[in-house]
């Protein structure tokens, strides 16, 4: 028993101690069979680890009964116990048998029995068992334990290299005690070779001074954020426990992602406040422009104008159409809230586009030209929606050309489709590669440099043309360009005439009102409305206006919207107490139409109003209607 007990000294698997106990047992004691079990610690089913020699019969009724009864000697086979109900009746065995359980920490973990020729066994063969069970508990309690750490090792490891950030732990010295895989796989070494080598050895220099620090201000909350090509790191350094502190566990979070989409959403507000920005800026230049406007066209209408003038008033209605037709477009693409379809002629769409563009698309140095098939049927669209689709394309095939530093040129044609209408928008930029070309239309994604592009605006446009029951594909080939073409079906119903501008002033004269807190309109308004023979009389505000239509009669009522001491809501408010008759002569004039409150406030009046700047033509147009009317 001393040389079993030896040997088991080294032994620390529990199919090695399993082995030797069955080899001393049989040396020492001779048996005929021998069947041995251990019990799983948290299940009463039985593990039959051993039977010796193989084919004997099922013993797992005589184990199970040594843990009730304990170390037993059986002189006379298992027939009493048979007899005695204690043993099932197949269960066959004669001769004698020795019975002992494998007991640790007071718990029966495991049973022997062995059996051999009639009066084999005594109890001097059952102490020499039981002390040989006693010995082998002993070591597989051992064994249990060095498994149950083994197998804790490697659920740690399991579990630390199944998450996604990098771990490494390292000692005071900075040699690394253990690592998960996502730190092997970021500093490009195998796993086997990290544990015992100082971190420095592994990560990029430029890290060493940040990550130091770290180590240094370990537990104070410190994150430093590291780079390495386009990945970055948020690097946390902790005590690997709360009363050890001669490990410290440096945490590697990849942060790219994150940081990408937080840049992104970031863009989009700075995008989105500059489109406010430029909407409001363009908002306050419509009351000026509407008095140049105006200017230029009352003083060409004046007749014997001097030759010397005719060609500046000429160059100044021109700039001031274009500077107005370039406000309406930026209000029009700003104009966020109203999305209401109507059939839509695409000439005048494509046309206000380039003109937004302009500038841009000379700055890159690109040429765009429109081609419009003849007589092509007008789509039912969202005109404000459409247009920002055609922006972001025209202004993507215009940064894609800058990239090559040369100049390039954009084709935009329109054409008939099956049941409705294609634009092409054309490039001869760098074109795209097949991995690239499969991503553009994904949110976020973008081969623009950081900070000059969101990557949401395919994704958008793809969503604007399936709200519409339209599609956008692309057609691209690396160096060689890029196409787009947006499909979209057609209206539903014919788009409506545009109104005829009048040719003179309507032969009724008119009592008009006009309400604006601007002198400068006030003044063109009277002196055009005076010389096409009508009577103006002005308010500077909604109070004095309000009062103006107590006290007199009039055939039509011009009110700005915006306006000091009771603005045009407040003013129409009133109208409809005081003189709800008033309600339909009443015309409104702004410049506001981005504001959703402010489309809301004129689509629920129903009435026309005029949009700053106005022209005379609109102006005639209006004044011809009240004539009719009156």
């Amino acid at each position: 028993m001393t040389a079993f007990g030896q040997e088991l000294a080294g032994t620390l698997r529990r199919a090695s101690v399993i082995d030797l106990l069955m080899r001393h047992i049989r040396e020492s004691l001779s048996p005929t069979e021998i069947a041995l079990a251990l019990f799983h610690p948290d299940a009463e089913a039985r593990d039959v680890v051993h039977a010796w020699p193989t084919g004997r019969p099922d013993r797992r009724p005589l184990l199970q009964l040594v843990e009730q009864r304990g170390p037993l000697v059986l002189a006379d086979g298992l027939t009493p116990l048979v007899e005695a109900g204690e043993l099932p009746p197949q269960v066959d065995g004669g001769g004698s048998w020795l019975l002992a359980p494998f007991v640790a920490r007071g718990r029966v973990t495991g049973a022997m029995a062995i059996g051999g020729e009639p009066g084999r066994f005594g109890p001097s063969a059952l102490r020499l068992l039981e002390g040989l069970v006693s010995q082998a508990s002993i070591a597989l309690e051992s064994a249990r334990l060095v498994d149950l750490h083994d197998d804790g090792r490697r659920s740690w490891q399991e579990v630390v290299d199944a998450i996604s950030p990098a771990l490494c732990i390292v000692d005071r010295g900075g040699r690394i005690r253990r690592a998960n895989r996502a730190f092997a796989d970021l500093v490009n070494a195998p796993p086997a070779s990290l544990i015992g080598r100082p971190w420095q050895a592994f990560i990029p220099p430029e890290w060493s001074g940040e990550l130091q620090r770290a180590l240094e201000q370990q537990g104070a909350g410190r994150e430093v954020d590291l780079r390495t090509g386009e990945r970055t790191y948020a690097v946390t350094a902790v005590p690997s426990t709360s009363t050890d502190r001669s490990a410290l566990v440096l945490l590697f979070d990849d942060q790219t992602e994150r940081r990408r989409l937080q840049d992104q959403l970031i863009q989009s507000e700075k995008l989105s406040a500059i489109g406010q920005l430029i909407a409001g800026i363009a908002h306050d230049l419509n009351n000026p422009l509407a008095s140049v406007v105006g200017f230029a066209d009352f003083l060409k209408e004046v007749p014997n104008v001097p030759p010397a003038l005719r060609e500046p008033l000429t160059v100044i209605q021109e700039e001031a159409e274009r500077a107005s037709n370039i406000v309406k477009n930026l209000l029009g693409f700003a104009r966020k809230q109203e999305h209401q379809r109507r059939p839509t002629p695409l000439r005048p769409l494509l046309d206000a586009t380039f003109v937004l563009l302009r500038n841009q698309l000379m700055a890159h140095r690109v040429e765009a030209r429109i081609e419009i098939e003849p007589d092509l049927p007008a789509p039912d669209i969202d005109p404000n929606q459409i247009q920002q689709v055609f922006v972001n394309l025209i202004n993507n095939a215009a940064q894609a050309i800058a990239s090559t530093g040369r100049p390039g040129r954009v084709l935009v044609r329109a054409r008939r489709w099956l049941d409705g209408v294609a634009i092409d928008v054309i490039d001869d930029g760098p074109g795209m590669s097949e991995p690239v070309a499969a991503q553009v239309f994904e949110p976020f994604f973008t081969t623009k440099p950081e900070g000059e592009g969101t990557g949401l605006g395919l994704s958008i446009s793809q969503g604007i043309l399936r709200e519409h029951g339209g599609r956008i594909m692309l057609f691209t080939e690396e160096g060689r360009g890029s196409s787009f073409t947006v499909q979209l079906p057609l209206a539903s119903r014919p788009p409506a005439p545009p109104p005829e501008p009048g040719t003179g002033a309507p032969t009724k004269r008119l009592r008009v009102l006009v309400v604006d807190d601007e002198p400068h309109i006030l003044h063109y308004m009277r002196a055009t409305l005076e010389a096409w023979g009508h009577t103006p009389v002005v308010a500077s505000n909604g109070r004095e206006g309000l009062e103006l239509t107590e006290r007199e009669t009039f055939d039509l009522v011009i009110s700005d919207l915006r306006m000091p001491e009771l603005g045009g809501r407040e003013f129409y408010e009133e109208l409809a107490r005081r003189q709800p008759a008033m309600l339909d002569r009443l015309v409104f004039s702004t410049g506001d139409t981005v504001r959703g409150d402010t489309l809301a406030f004129l689509e629920s009046i129903d009435r026309p109003y005029l949009h700053k700047p106005f022209s005379l033509a609109e102006l005639r147009a209006l004044l011809a209607g009240v004539a009719r009317e009156a």
